[in-house]
């Protein structure tokens, strides 16, 4: 049996939210409980999945849909992020770095790292490795209105070894 959040979230993300879908910040068709009591559940039990996480899944993406900071300009010069603690303990050094990267080239606002911190934190994962953090990167900027430049940009990013420079 998959036991793990972030698989629930990527067997929705890889057969919902790229088909037929509202465009990238509007996810209201996640509407709770319609998804909690619609064919949906049945189908991703019959996947494999646990009850207990497709709800905790659930929970993420409604925590997801009601965080929305206001689109503002990226800054090469801003103030740097200071990890600490479990974030330490969750995030290592190349996925942080990644971060970095994504807030210094404009695919990231501070608003948004934050959000995509606050959604990886979420996770029932020990850790959190770099292919992870894409894919939590990728549905926070799936939900963020005015985002779909760089939602487009990240999408290339999730096959790629190396990330290419944001121009």
């Amino acid at each position: 049996m998959k036991e793990s959040i972030l698989d629930v979230l990527l067997y929705l993300f890889e057969h919902y939210f790229t088909e037929d879908v509202p465009p990238p910040g509007e996810l209201g068709f996640l509407d709770r409980d319609r998804l909690a009591n619609g064919p949906l559940l049945g189908e991703l039990t019959g996947a494999g999945f646990s009850t207990a996480e497709i709800h905790k899944a659930f929970d993420w993406l409604g925590a997801l849909a009601e965080e929305r900071p206001a689109p503002t300009p990226a800054r090469a010069d801003g103030p740097t992020r200071v990890y600490f603690g479990p974030e330490l303990d969750k995030l290592d050094v190349e996925t942080r770095g990644f971060l970095l990267f994504l807030e210094q080239h404009g695919v990231l606002d501070a608003d948004q790292r934050e959000l995509v911190l606050d959604r990886a934190m979420a996770l029932d994962q020990e850790e959190l490795d770099l292919e992870d953090l894409k894919w939590v990167v990728l549905m926070v900027l799936f939900n963020q209105p005015g985002s779909e430049a760089a939602y487009a940009w990240m999408e290339t990013q999730m096959f790629l070894d190396e990330p290419e420079p944001v121009h």
